[in-house]
């Protein structure tokens, strides 16, 4: 059975990573940064929309800056059928 993340990557899904800057909230004028990873869909980015929405809706940190990084892993080229399987016992 494929890992889940395989399957969505046959889906079309690749990984994508943020670069999220935000204020501190005691010292606004303080920038901090958090990395963000998950595999999503280009160009809709829905998971990466989901994650931004908590922030806003149940964190303090005001964001300031999103920086967005996409690259699909697996394409249909790195995909091929085989005629036979080899069983190692």
């Amino acid at each position: 059975m494929a890992s889940s993340d395989f399957a969505r990557q046959l889906a079309g899904y690749g990984l994508t990573t943020a670069d999220i800057l935000y204020r501190l909230p005691d010292h606004p004028s303080i920038l901090q940064e958090y990395i963000w990873q998950e595999y999503d869909l280009a160009p809709s980015f829905p998971e990466l929309k989901r994650f931004l929405t908590f922030w806003q809706r149940s964190l303090e940190g005001k964001l300031f800056r999103v920086i967005v990084s996409h690259h699909g892993l697996i394409g249909p080229a790195d995909l091929r059928a085989i005629s036979g399987e080899f069983r190692l016992q």
